[in-house]
């Protein structure tokens, strides 16, 4: 049986000597959806390390066994568009519910996998729920959550969200030195049915459901144009492309086009699957594209380092882990800090020194040489986190902060899919640069010489792109109060 929670509880439990607490009840909601969120992010990258143990007992080539990653991925690109239409038209508990029963049945789909096929299933199955789950946590957060404590509890999700990516590998890692790689599933389904259990417990109904039809044309307009771009973004670079490359990226574009068309058209009744009104609001608009920048150069970055470290300087996976992870927990640590400042003195005495921050990040990896010592490279990485870190929880905070409370699930959704997007075009473009200076070396270099020539122009390349996001920042500022905000009613 569920328990229902009503206002005056919530108002009860609020210690009338500090009103700038949250009520407890609250604080429960959002704990649940915190180690939620924290359990489907970890996920998402513990398998990384077991691909070379999951190719051997499957029997796989290396190409088939990305698609691992590459589908989880499509997926999230493919659902999050929809979780907009899913928090207006089912209620909150409901959308909890769906997320994590979908993440725990594809966690146990991939740990009986009786082959590849389906253990791709589960991890798809796995990925529709991780997609719903993230912004119904940020939206959630906006919900329940005054305006002059949004950054701290931001500053929160930023450390769950830095946290885990780093935390996964590490996990992986230790499981796989004692136990096969099935267990990384196994031992994370047991958590995510009793985050499933509490949850619907807890996990209160903070909407009035409203019967929005779901437009049958706009799902697969979503799905071949968001998909069809993360796709062929992902294989730009590929020696293997062909015209798969052209195709997904010309099925993506014109999609996409027809989506926003279609969208137009149904907000006029209040009935699109992801609402653009969203971008009338100029500082969820201004936030919303520094952030997509900020994505594409930290998965640019983040995906490259390793290879770089390991061709050019080879330097041991097991050490690439311990040099990145640093920069990683920096990012995550520093979550509360920074959502607290923001709280006092606003983004853009943040956001701006960060980004001038990452700027400096940039410079100093486009010094890359083979003799380079590994050290410079991890100050580098920790400056760039560090900048990060001071970007990431203002972002997040002013970006769903600027809009009104019916507009809430939508701009969730729409700060999911860019980040999705944003991060296959900043990967896509430091490995298109970083291949095409490589080729294009002298003979008589070496491939590590090569290599670092490719780097340095891709580090380049994502500096001066990083200088329009950081002339952005200076037009970022707090957004007051918006109308048409109503506390929810928790029921």
């Amino acid at each position: 049986m569920t328990q229902d929670i009503d206002t005056t509880q919530v108002a009860a439990s609020q210690p009338a000597a500090n009103p700038d607490r949250l009520p407890a009840e609250s604080v429960r909601v959002l704990a649940v959806l915190l180690v939620g969120a924290f359990v489907v992010i970890l996920n998402e990258t513990a398998l990384n390390v077991a691909l070379s143990r999951i190719m051997t007992d499957l029997a796989v080539d290396e190409r088939t066994a990305q698609w691992l990653t590459t589908g989880f991925m499509l997926t999230m690109a493919v659902v999050i568009p929809i979780t907009g239409w899913l928090m207006e038209r089912f209620a909150t508990r409901t959308v909890f519910t769906l997320a994590l029963s979908l993440f725990s049945a594809g966690t146990l789909m991939a740990a009986l996998s009786w082959g590849f096929p389906s253990l791709l299933a589960g991890r798809i199955v796995q990925a529709s729920g991780t997609a719903i789950m993230m912004p119904l946590l940020m939206t959630t957060v906006m919900e329940l959550v005054p305006s002059k404590q949004r950054g701290r509890v931001m500053g929160t999700i930023s450390l769950v969200i830095s946290a885990a990516p780093a935390i996964g590998p590490t996990m992986s890692g230790v499981i796989l030195n004692f136990l096969p790689w099935r267990f990384i599933f196994i031992l994370v389904l047991p958590i995510a049915l009793a985050i499933l259990l509490l949850g619907h417990r807890l996990v209160p109904n903070l909407n009035t459901p409203v019967p929005v039809k779901l437009d049958a044309l706009s799902v697969p307009l979503a799905g071949f144009g968001f998909g069809g771009l993360v796709y062929g973004l992902s294989l730009v670079g590929s020696p293997t492309a062909g015209w798969s490359l052209e195709i997904a990226l010309g099925v993506g574009v014109v999609s996409l086009a027809l989506f926003v068309w279609r969208q137009l058209s149904l907000q006029r009744t209040d009935a699109a699957l992801l609402d653009l009104r969203t971008f009338t609001y100029p500082i969820f608009t201004m936030a919303l594209g520094v952030m997509a920048i900020a994505m594409a150069v930290l998965f640019g970055t983040i995906i490259a380092l390793p290879l770089i470290l390991q061709q050019v300087l080879h330097a041991e996976p097991l050490f690439v882990g311990l040099l990145l992870l640093p920069g990683a927990l920096l990012t995550g640590l520093l979550g509360p800090v920074v959502g607290r400042l923001y709280d006092m003195v606003g983004p853009r005495w943040l956001v701006v020194p960060g980004a001038v921050a990452v700027a400096v990040a940039m410079a100093l990896f486009s010094r890359l040489e083979v003799s380079t010592p590994w050290w410079q490279l991890l100050v580098a990485h920790l400056l760039m986190s560090l900048g990060l870190a001071f970007m990431f929880t203002p972002l997040f905070t002013i970006t769903l902060g600027a809009l009104p409370y019916h507009l809430y699930g939508h701009g969730s959704a729409m700060v999911g899919t860019i980040q999705q997007v944003a991060g296959a075009a900043g990967t896509a473009m430091f490995v298109t640069v970083m291949s095409a200076v490589a080729s294009a070396q002298p003979a008589g270099l070496s491939a590590e010489e090569a290599l670092a020539a490719g780097a340095r122009s891709s580090f380049l390349t994502m500096g001066a792109f990083w200088l329009v996001g950081l002339v952005a920042t200076l037009f970022l500022r707090k957004p007051e109060e918006v109308e048409g905000h109503a506390p929810p009613v928790m029921h």
